[in-house]
């Protein structure tokens, strides 16, 4: 089993920046693939950004590709996510996900372990 819990999550005005954490327990990271995903009012979780712990590869959607990078701290076991320039439409539940394999994964579904959310609201 492992165990996500995120923070970092807040209410900002558009064009700020907020960085995400999930720091995970329970078991070395090591073969695992981590993810954020975020969740508006009425709509599908979806796909922000992913990193395989091993090697460092990553993976953002288009919605966020360039204002966001996300990151790994082997030490500390966490994965950030840090997020520039931020919209109102940024505005949804930001969730990271634990996959148990070494490769990125795009779909929720996918993914193996889930952590409980962290709010982040951008004012226009």
């Amino acid at each position: 089993q492992v165990q996500l819990v995120e923070s970092g999550g807040g209410l900002v005005q558009a064009g700020g920046s907020l960085r995400l954490s999930c720091t995970a327990s329970g078991r070395t990271l090591s073969s695992y693939t981590m993810g954020w995903f975020r969740q508006a009012p009425g709509k599908e979780r979806e796909f922000v950004a992913a990193i395989m712990w091993v090697g460092g590869s990553t993976a953002y959607a288009d919605s966020v590709k360039g204002r966001s990078t996300i990151s790994r701290d082997n030490a500390k076991n966490t994965v950030s996510l840090q997020m520039n320039s931020l919209k109102p439409e940024d505005t949804a539940v930001y969730y990271c996900a634990a996959k148990q394999r070494a490769r990125i994964y795009y779909g929720f579904y996918e993914y193996d372990y889930w952590g409980q959310g962290t709010q982040v609201t951008v004012s226009s």
